[in-house]
């Protein structure tokens, strides 16, 4: 196995700069993170008779979860198969589909769906009462649920909130930002340190113990200067699992959604999502000309998966020299009432979807990559494990199918509470201190840093831009801060996914999914590998190659 060191002026923390823990909770399980994933997990470890503490950063209803205006991919008709489903899952992850995780996503899928139902989720349905179902990119038949047309991800949240409240024995902890693990001395994750927002330095940083902890936290769009995501998605679960040792993998792949809404070039931090659903319903893409350019380009035309689509408007972009192209949704039937959410976001900004076109660009979406996990959801480090966009479980290969995200977080949920009810152990005895060094990056490096991944590791990349960017974001490490506080976290965690994205995204001289290499335009079949991601000793990055097909060693 190929293994590879990334060089930089200085390490990466592998701890962060924090007082010590002020006060302590104690639960069997200690899940971070509130959307589909972490609530699903919840509920799974409270049906295994498990007390359970939910951590997460703002309130409960801020993640990522509630702004899926897509819906949730299942296999609920006739004519259509598990098959079907996992052919075009394996598609769009162009060859680093591992078969495994497919095959569970896909024949598991319609049970969690229907139990998702059972907690109170309430989706569209036609006057007979079945389920409604649509079609969305890179998908061959219609088997897309959704909930108010475009709100699906709003209902979701709402049955799965109301779920968790409705149980005494889930202890919700809020505003709260997960720091670091704590480990007992048989070396076992053990719990997690964290900061209670606006405590204060001092008194708001405590400490959840458990005999097991698992990471739902999202994504880490805040990475770039432009997403779709939440202002809470800056990395936290991927690099607070680095730093205790984990693995990550496929991180160089980060899906960037085609048609974010266009709100000027001054635009920062998270943009209003339009969604593929549009073009599922006939909307279509136009440049400046009037012309439909995906004709001609795939087979699908604005069904094409993401990736396809988002290269294609960059290249229009790029021949243009405009900063967007218009999504044309004024043919498409029942426009306001079929998405209401989306039309009232557009007509905020000025803009009437129904009569004008819709100005849309690319904007950082959902990472396929993440910690790597088992097929129980268990990483590389013992105690800790991964759900939702946090993992990488092997289901998206280089590139998310459309609305397989929401499905992976039941799936894998329901995966991780059947683990813990069969084998979650007593801990030893607490760790008294982590002995290795402590560190923090200046909060004031946050604005350069997005801007270098936007431009250097965004949805084109070439080596030398990869370079640039590495050595920027080395630069930027080493100007740190001895004041610990909420904005010095998240610029470290955001430093520390930053730089690990770079790296692998630097290594792998291809254009695959998502990762498109201008200076490498093709797939190359040595590169039909998983690059895994891990901190050594010294904080440097370390990327070895992992066949597709071959699980990540889980030793515990």
């Amino acid at each position: 196995m190929t293994v590879q060191a990334v060089a930089q002026a200085t390490g990466l923390p592998l701890r962060l700069r924090a007082p010590a823990p002020g006060w302590e909770l104690t639960a069997d399980v200690c899940v971070v993170g509130s959307g589909v994933a972490g609530l699903c997990v919840a509920l799974h470890a409270r049906a295994a008779g498990l007390s359970v503490a939910v951590v997460t950063k703002v309130e409960v209803d801020d993640g990522s979860t509630r702004w899926a205006q897509g819906g949730i991919a299942a296999v609920l008709s006739a004519t259509d198969t598990p098959a079907a489903h996992a052919r075009d899952t394996e598609v769009a992850g162009v060859g680093l589909c591992d078969a495994d995780a497919v095959q569970a996503l896909v024949t598991e899928g319609p049970d969690r769906l229907h139990q998702l139902i059972t907690w109170g989720a309430a989706f569209d349905r036609d006057g007979d009462g079945r389920l409604l179902l649509t079609r969305e990119g890179g998908h061959s038949t219609d088997r897309i649920v959704h909930a108010g047309g475009d709100a699906t991800g709003a209902e979701v949240q709402r049955a799965l909130r109301d779920a968790v409240a409705a149980d005494p024995g889930v202890t919700l902890v809020e505003h709260a930002m997960v720091l670091d693990v704590v480990r007992d001395t048989a070396g076992r994750v053990a719990g997690v340190t964290l900061h209670v927002l606006g405590e204060g330095s001092a008194d708001g940083v405590g400490a959840v113990r458990a005999r097991a902890v698992v990471l739902a936290t999202g994504g880490m769009g805040q990475v770039y200067a432009a997403t779709t995501n939440p202002a809470v998605s800056t990395g936290d679960g991927v690099a607070l699992g680095l730093r205790a040792g984990a693995v990550a993998t496929d991180l160089e792949f980060v899906q960037f959604h085609p048609t974010a809404l266009y709100l000027g070039p001054g635009a920062r931090g998270q943009q209003p999502l339009v969604s593929e659903a549009l073009r599922g319903e006939g909307a279509v893409l136009r440049d400046g000309a009037g012309e439909r350019f995906m004709v001609g380009t795939h087979e699908l035309a604005e069904l094409a998966p993401r990736d396809v689509v988002a290269k294609a408007i960059t290249r229009v972009q790029l021949r243009d020299v405009v900063d967007h192209v218009w999504l044309d949704a004024r043919e498409v039937p029942g426009l306001a009432e079929r998405f209401p959410t989306i039309v009232a976001r557009c007509r905020e900004a000025g803009i009437d979807p129904v009569t004008e076109l819709v100005p849309v660009t690319p904007a950082a979406h959902y990472a396929s990559g993440g910690l790597a996990t088992d097929l129980s959801g268990r990483t590389t480090v013992p105690g800790l494990y991964a759900c939702g966009e946090v993992a990488c479980t092997g289901v998206h290969g280089a590139n998310r199918l459309a609305s397989n995200s929401l499905l992976e977080g039941l799936v894998f949920a329901g995966r991780i509470g059947e683990a813990l009810a069969r084998e979650l152990p007593v801990p030893a005895p607490a760790e008294a201190v982590d002995p290795r060094p402590e560190s923090l990056v200046d909060a004031e490096a946050r604005a350069e840093l997005t801007t270098t991944m936007s431009a250097r590791v965004g949805a084109l990349r070439s080596g030398t831009g990869l370079t640039e960017a590495a050595g920027r974001l080395a630069a930027l490490g080493e100007r740190t801060t001895a004041v610990p506080g909420v904005p010095g976290w998240e610029t470290t965690d955001l430093l520390t996914v930053a730089t690990a994205i770079t790296a692998a995204a630097a290594a792998r001289e291809e254009t695959r999914g998502c990762h498109w290499r201008e200076d490498h335009p093709d797939a190359v079949d040595g590169w039909r590998v998983h690059l895994d991601v891990r901190l050594d000793a010294a904080g440097e990055v370390v990327l070895a190659r992992r066949p597709v097909g071959e699980p990540v060693a889980v030793a515990w």
